[in-house]
C-alpha cells in the first residue's frame, strides 16, 4: 500500500497530440488529396463516437474497405508508426514526471487502443521514462478497480487535460483523489467543456510547471 501513486495521462498532457494530428492532416492532403484527407477525419470521428477513443488504424481500415484498390493508403500506417512521437512531447514534461517520482509510484493512465496508443508511448519515450508503469484502457476512469489492484495506495494524484475524466474519477474516490488540470490543447480550452466541470484541485498552465510543486501541494 503506497501512500501516494500519481496518475499521468498522455495526449495533450504529455505530448502535444493536436500537433499530431495537424501532422497528419497535412501529410494525407499533400500525399493523397484533399478528398482523401476528409474522408479519412469522417472515418476517424465516426469511430471516436463509437469507440470512446481515437483510433487512427481503424479510420485507416475503414478507408480500407471503402477503397481497396488504393494501394498509397497502406503508407498512411507506416507514417503513423514512424512517427517522432518524442518531438511532440511538451517542454519540460519529462523533467515533470521525474520531480514526482522522487515521491512516489508514477504510472501512465491513458485511453486508447491496444496496438498504436502503446506505440506512440515507446516511441515518445514514456514507457522507458515510466519504466514500464503503463496503463491503457478503453475507458480509464471505467476501470479504476483494477489501477487499485495493481497500484494500491491511500490517495491518488490524477493529471489530465480532459475536465470530464478526472471529474468522473473524483465521484468515484472522492477526497480520496486530487486532481491537476493541465490547460493544454483543444479539450482544456473548449468553452463548453469549462463550463460544465470542475476545474481540478490544481491547474497547471503547462505541464512542466508540475515541477515548482511540493509533494505536500496534492494533499487537498
Amino acid at each position: 500500500m503506497h501512500d501516494t501513486v500519481f496518475l499521468v495521462d498522455v495526449d495533450n498532457t504529455l505530448l502535444d497530440n493536436d500537433r499530431v494530428q495537424a501532422d497528419l492532416h497535412v501529410h494525407i492532403g499533400i500525399e493523397h488529396g484533399i478528398p482523401a484527407r476528409n474522408r479519412y477525419w469522417e472515418f476517424f470521428e465516426e469511430l471516436r463516437d463509437e469507440l470512446g477513443y481515437a483510433d487512427y488504424l481503424g479510420a485507416l481500415e475503414r478507408y480500407r474497405l471503402e477503397d481497396m484498390h488504393d494501394p498509397r493508403l497502406l503508407r498512411i500506417s507506416n507514417w503513423l508508426g514512424e512517427y517522432p512521437f518524442v518531438n511532440r512531447l511538451y517542454p519540460g514534461a519529462i523533467d515533470a514526471v521525474k520531480h514526482v517520482q522522487q515521491w512516489a509510484p508514477t504510472v501512465i493512465l491513458s485511453d486508447g487502443d491496444a496496438v498504436f496508443q502503446p506505440r506512440k508511448v515507446d516511441r515518445a519515450g514514456l514507457w522507458r521514462v515510466f519504466a514500464g508503469h503503463v496503463l491503457i484502457y478503453v475507458h480509464k476512469e471505467e476501470e479504476l478497480e483494477y489501477v487499485e489492484q495493481l497500484y494500491p495506495a491511500r490517495r491518488y494524484v490524477m493529471i489530465d487535460d480532459k475536465l470530464r475524466i478526472p471529474d468522473s474519477m473524483k465521484k468515484i474516490w472522492g477526497d480520496r483523489l486530487t486532481t491537476v488540470f493541465a490547460q493544454q490543447g483543444h479539450y482544456a480550452t473548449d468553452p463548453q467543456t469549462l463550463a460544465d466541470y470542475p476545474h481540478g484541485d490544481l491547474q497547471l498552465a503547462r505541464i512542466g510547471d508540475l515541477a515548482n510543486y511540493n509533494l505536500g501541494d496534492f494533499s487537498r
